[in-house]
């Protein structure tokens, strides 16, 4: 559709007048073409403003303007530029302190002085050749991870994902040994990265039902059990080897949850063969107070469009393992105003990216659901 056209429709929409209406195409103008028109997942021939004007239709007319002050005002999108800054900043920010604390630690050097000491500069590029980085969805951006870091890392410790073969894990061990000049060389440190987390229950959680941990974590580990295996007790890792989890984006909850929930599961995936330390960092780490229903009387009114504008059929066995069954304000009840450019997070508010026909749900008769910016589902 014309933009032009696209705008003519909203102004109508909205009932703006012609000063109104002025206004506020200046700014989306503006922000569809900086920021929204980018995201990924609209469909051939709509945009942002194309979208928008049909997501509003679903409100009556004297809530469009709640809906629309929600986008205007408190919707936070994260573009491109600004997640490719987040994962350029992972290897520089973490990945370098942690080698230069580790070396530091081990020769009793402050950290300052550990490129100035020829013998500990030399341990810590060697470090640097011994940490495995391993991506746990494609949002891990390892391509990116590759390219910002030419000269620092070799393709042979970028990995796409934690599920890997025998063949796989004997050229990672190969290829390090080859580099170093040591044939009994192993990786001390493995980083696990991902974009976001949201909860941080489909990294790490207890299933009580089965009475275990589960998640991406214990997928890993077995993982690693399973290479140790296969490779008939040749151990890919030092007994000494520290896991490393990042997330580019991390609401605060989900910062602290994961912290508490390790240290509950801790005991149980101890064995042998595992990590000797375990560390969770964040590229950055979202305000306390950004969920909508943070602070009282604060988004009241589109709070309600989240009960009212509902279709249980989003429900799933996935969803429930957030804690939470109704998802009007996402999975995990996380209320979330926030949108990444390649896809939206569903612990946001279900109005934002849910689909749906509607129709009658045991007896109720449930509104189609218009998404903003439409989720690519995991989970069918």
């Amino acid at each position: 559709m014309n933009q032009d056209l696209g705008l003519k429709i909203l102004g109508e929409i909205m009932g703006w007048d012609d000063d109104r209406a002025r206004r506020e195409f200046q700014w989306l103008r503006l922000v569809a073409r900086l920021k929204y028109d980018g995201y990924r997942d609209f469909q051939a021939g709509m945009r942002f403003i194309e979208s928008l004007a049909t997501w509003l239709q679903q409100f009556t007319p004297a809530e469009r303007e709640t809906a629309y002050a929600f986008v205007r005002h408190t919707l936070i999108y994260v573009g491109p530029s600004e997640m490719q800054r987040l994962v350029e900043q992972f290897y520089p920010r973490t990945v370098r302190d942690r080698v230069i604390a580790t070396i530091a630690g081990e020769r009793g050097l402050p950290t300052y002085r550990v490129l100035a000491d020829l013998e500990a500069r030399a341990a810590a590029e060697r470090l640097r050749r011994q940490t495995l980085f391993m991506g746990l969805s494609d949002g891990a951006r390892i391509d990116i991870v590759r390219h910002s870091n030419v000269g620092l890392l070799t393709n042979e410790q970028l990995v796409l994902a934690t599920q890997v073969d025998k063949e796989k894990w004997q050229d990672l061990v190969a290829n390090l040994r080859e580099d170093l000049k040591d044939k009994d060389a192993r990786f001390r440190l493995v980083y696990l990265i991902d974009d976001f987390m949201g909860t941080g229950t489909s990294f790490l959680r207890y299933n009580s039902e089965k009475k275990k941990w589960s998640g991406k974590l214990l997928k890993f580990k077995e993982s690693v059990d399973n290479a140790v295996k296969a490779l008939e007790g040749d151990h890919v890792l030092a007994a000494d080897w520290q896991l490393c989890i990042h997330h580019y984006i991390g609401t605060s909850a989900a910062a602290k949850a994961v912290q508490s929930r390790w240290a509950e599961a801790s005991e149980a995936l101890k064995g042998e063969g595992w990590a000797s330390g375990v560390h969770f960092t964040f590229g950055m780490v979202l305000p306390d107070d950004l969920s909508i229903d943070a602070v009282s009387g604060r988004h009241d009114e589109f709070l309600e469009l989240t009960k009212t504008y509902y279709d249980p059929i989003i429900r799933t066995r996935h969803t429930d393992v957030g804690g939470v069954t109704h998802l009007g304000l996402g999975y995990g009840g996380c209320a979330l105003p926030l949108v990444l450019e390649h896809n939206t997070p569903n612990n946001s508010v279900a109005l934002l990216w849910a689909e749906t026909d509607g129709g009658n749900r045991d007896g109720v008769i449930a509104p189609a659901m218009r998404p903003l910016f439409r989720r690519r589902q995991r989970h069918a």
